[in-house]
């Protein structure tokens, strides 16, 4: 999860509610039915988040997302129903009907709850305290997971007696958090075909307020055409024998591969200009004025002025440069004082759309400057595509974000973080990724770590965007 934030307002008599401000809702809340009883969405998500669901551990929490979409009057189609590969798609139409298909996306998998002694509330509690939800999973991805859900269902019943010209289905897959080879991978290599997508909206980044600088309580809503792709490196360094660390070798194999890291590590990454990156700053010039606003609109142009600014913001600067990080650092099981004869690195980089795989390892291997370290791929995504910002799924995104929050804009983005969106990107099928919920800084820096929550008007109004999104796509879908 990262930059860019979002967030909706609520419309639909039919509910039988209004919108009256963040958090502040008229009439009762949609429910749908959990073991026969009226169940409402804040509820059905603290049991789903008192489901421990980390990667490789999906099938009972899966099971509880399967058995509520049957339940509701969904068609299940399964999609593997097995720990780190339970997939499944409920449909408001049988897939069986070949229907274009409007796909929402989203992962049962959690991360781990690292340590549990930091946790205010227990992290598989779903407490809800203070109009928050917490727990692992709150935001990423239970908590989108239940609005789409809700989403579904309200619009199902909404055109009950309707029949529409398209199918939609909610699709809940593992292994996100792990990119194992279950999950939407499975999915997409064993059930595109039955599944027929025709859109695939699923976890992006979410509405923020301060990123125009002419007008600080501006929400900006994010829509990912693309993200960059994932490349795990190993490095391996060997320096025979195994000596006393009371006395220093001239060479051994920690401080050489110390050494090369540094010199890798601390030379600054270029700032790379695609088409894609600097459209992101001509949308944020277009709403700035005067020096700014036009330095923005012509990023090449003003390059020299632009680049030190991106490199005073990692989360900017991280779509314009192929990224690596350092992130474990370790040796064969040797006491203290001895030294070990082999040191392993990972490095976690992030290459931006259309970077050549193979140059970007030759030219780290230069910078390491160390013939003797071995670099092997633990893991490589394949060249990412990118969706169409022009496309009409695009725009009836952007006019429901529009629509369900006052004076919101949108732009169309690159994101630094993978997600499943792009497995279905390469197969040829659009994918938009947006959470339309405006969230405050405070709830997204306990993503993946400590204390994750959730405000819980956040999930009926998020709720609420998708289903104008839907609205939107009726509307238009002869059109297309």
């Amino acid at each position: 999860m990262n930059t860019f934030r979002k967030a909706i307002l609520l419309s639909f008599a039919f509910w039988g509610f209004t919108t009256v401000g963040f958090g502040q809702l008229v009439g009762p809340p949609q429910t749908i039915l959990v073991d026969g009883e009226a169940t409402k969405i804040s509820t059905v998500l603290q049991n789903y988040i008192g489901i421990p669901s980390i990667s490789g551990q999906e099938l009972e929490a899966g099971l509880f997302l399967q058995k509520i979409s049957e339940e509701n009057g969904l068609y299940i189609t399964p999609m593997g129903q097995t720990n780190g590969n339970f997939n499944f798609a409920a449909s408001i139409y049988p897939l069986e009907d070949s229907l274009p298909n409007i796909v929402f996306l989203n992962h049962i998998d959690v991360v781990p709850t690292g340590d549990t002694l930091a946790w205010e509330y227990p992290a598989f509690s779903g407490a809800l305290v203070d109009q928050e939800i917490w727990g692992r999973g709150a935001f990423d991805n239970k908590g989108v997971a239940i609005t789409q859900l809700f989403a579904v269902l309200g619009f199902a019943q909404r055109y009950a007696s309707e029949p529409l010209p398209f199918n939609v289905s909610f699709l809940a897959v593992s292994c996100e958090e792990t990119q194992c080879a279950g999950g939407a991978k499975h999915v997409v290599t064993n059930y595109l075909e039955v599944l027929n997508p025709e859109v695939v909206i699923g976890e992006g980044p979410p509405g923020l307020k301060g990123v125009i600088s002419r007008d600080p309580e501006l929400p900006v809503f994010g829509i990912s055409l693309a993200h960059k792709r994932s490349l795990w490196l190993r490095l391996d360094l060997s320096v025979a024998g195994i000596r006393h660390g009371a006395v220093t070798p001239s060479r051994y194999a920690g401080q050489e591969m110390a050494e090369a890291l540094a010199r890798l590590l601390r030379q600054q990454r270029p700032v790379i200009y695609t088409d894609l990156n600097t459209d992101v700053l001509r949308q944020l010039g277009a709403l700035e004025k005067g020096v700014r606003a036009t330095a923005l609109k012509h990023p090449r142009l003003f390059r020299p002025l632009l680049v030190p600014q991106l490199r005073k913001t990692p989360e900017l600067l991280a779509i314009f440069t192929n990224t690596l990080t350092l992130t474990r650092l370790e040796s064969e099981d040797v006491p203290v004082n001895a030294i070990p004869s082999r040191v392993t690195a990972w490095l976690d980089c992030r290459l931006l759309p259309h970077t050549d795989q193979e140059a970007f390892i030759r030219g780290l291997s230069r910078r390491l400057n160390h013939k003797e370290i071995q670099i092997s791929i633990e893991t490589a995504m394949p060249e990412q595509q990118v969706s169409d910002h022009q496309s009409p799924y695009f725009q009836y995104l952007s006019s429901a974000i529009k629509k369900n929050y006052k004076d919101a804009e949108v732009a169309y983005l690159l994101v630094p973080f993978a997600n499943d969106s792009g497995v279905f990107r390469n197969e040829g099928v659009p994918a938009y990724s947006s959470i339309p919920a405006l969230i405050g800084r405070g709830y997204l820096e306990t993503i993946h770590g400590p204390n994750e929550r959730i405000p819980v008007a956040m999930l009926e109004k998020t709720k609420a965007t998708y289903v104008t999104f839907l609205e939107n796509c009726v509307n238009g879908f002869g059109e297309n």
